[in-house]
């Protein structure tokens, strides 16, 4: 079945090699050349996507994010990190993470990063869930050694979380921000079911995660 995916192009880092001595007999590891690194995100056709967090990092696997209405869809993202001799394998999960723009998403100390370094393909995901708390609704890309990545499509992901306030705590401070939306109009922070509405659904995921905080 044909599906859809993004796939993003990175540009260029002004001032990189064009032509490099490169062994095909040997690993390739280093930096990044970002115009031979590609992000796919699959569920790009479709509309935004939204993802439970939490800051103990027991929210929503990326398979389980949703669509508004409340629709499962596989929010995975992929990235692969060349460079002008090939794919670049183990680069450090911890120098590359997802930067959310807009809204009120506050994540846990390394609570983004990639789920492992890249392995022998150049290849890592964000697959796991994360450890944050708060909300947005802007969209998110990717950080590589500390800057965006040029040239690159932001990714139309939403966060909520059990944590209103974005403390990073889940904690009876919640409970209020909650009960203000559950008894007024819809707020998307707390529809914590991502199915567009404020309803009972959205407070087991309240409950359970009562006491959660950042490792």
């Amino acid at each position: 079945m044909w599906r859809s995916v993004l796939v993003a192009m990175l540009l260029a880092v002004p001032g990189s090699a064009a032509v490099a001595d490169c062994d095909p007999n040997d690993p390739v590891t280093g930096l990044p050349d970002l115009s031979y690194s590609f992000v796919v995100w699959s569920a790009a056709l479709g509309g935004s996507a939204t993802l439970l967090v939490v800051p103990d990092g027991t929210g929503a696997a990326f398979g389980g994010a949703r669509r508004p209405g409340g629709a499962v869809v596989d929010a995975t993202i992929e990235l692969t990190i060349g460079g002008p001799c090939g794919v670049i394998a183990h680069f450090p999960r911890e120098d590359i993470w997802l930067e959310v723009l807009g809204g009120g998403f506050v994540a846990c100390a390394g609570g983004t990063i990639a789920d492992a370094d890249t392995d022998v393909n150049g290849v890592t995901h964000w697959s796991q869930p994360l450890r944050a708390g708060g909300h947005s609704q802007g969209p998110c890309t990717i950080v590589i050694m500390g800057a965006p990545v040029p040239g690159m499509p932001a990714l139309d992901l939403h966060f909520n979380s059990p944590d209103l306030n974005g403390d990073r705590v889940v904690s009876l401070a919640d409970v209020p921000l909650f009960a203000a939306a559950f008894n007024g109009a819809y707020a998307f922070a707390a529809d914590l079911h991502a199915d567009g509405a404020v309803d009972l659904s959205d407070i087991p995921m309240l409950a359970r995660s009562l006491g959660a905080v950042c490792p």
